[in-house]
């Protein structure tokens, strides 16, 4: 499994990553077909999870997408205030696609990028389908932050409290956070 066409270093299954892409998307719904991408955020790290670079941004969409949010999303979205600025961006959807692809570009060169965050193949899902020039740029491999919840759950009953606002770079720094304390709890669990 690979990315066709790109040229990128991580192809070697044994190329060892320098940086993980964090990503948290909003969406208007989990229907990847028919709900769109409203916020994004990234975060660039290495593996000692120190910021190297940073984005986000809320994306313009017309009323035909404001209004078919799916109940959930559209009482959330509201309620913090994301769809007031979505209405209010003059950001384009291809202008943030073009502006995530130059932060990707510029911080990983030709090395593929490992996706990191929170049940991270979803907005993985969303990406394939409506950001394919991102896609190309990830590697298949990622990094899932709720892999290692349900691992320190089932092993050591160990729960990790988090907020969520639902807002894209709150939940990147709460995910980051989780991760930590995941890797914490699991260097002193077998001292």
């Amino acid at each position: 499994m690979s990315n066709t066409g790109t040229i990128g270093t991580m192809q070697d299954k044994n190329a060892i990553p320098s940086k993980l892409l964090w990503v948290d998307l909003e969406m208007t719904g989990l229907d990847v077909p028919k709900d769109r991408i409203i916020e994004v955020a990234v975060l660039v790290t290495d593996f000692n999870f120190s910021v190297l670079d940073s984005y986000e941004a809320v994306i313009h969409h017309g009323d035909e997408v404001v209004n078919n949010m799916n109940p959930w999303a559209a009482s959330q979205h509201s309620a913090s205030g994301l769809t007031a600025k979505v209405r209010s961006s003059k950001l384009t959807e291809e202008q943030v696609i073009g502006e995530v692809v130059g932060l990707i570009k510029a911080q990983f060169g030709d090395e593929l990028a490992i996706l990191a965050g929170n049940s991270i193949w979803n907005d993985r899902n969303f990406i394939r389908h409506w950001w394919p020039e991102v896609d190309q740029l990830l590697h298949y491999r990622m990094l899932d932050v709720s892999s290692f919840k349900v691992l320190m759950q089932g092993q050591t009953g160990f729960v990790f409290e988090k907020d969520s606002s639902h807002r894209a770079q709150d939940d990147i720094q709460a995910s980051i956070d989780e991760l930590k304390a995941y890797l914490q709890k699991l260097s002193t669990h077998g001292s």
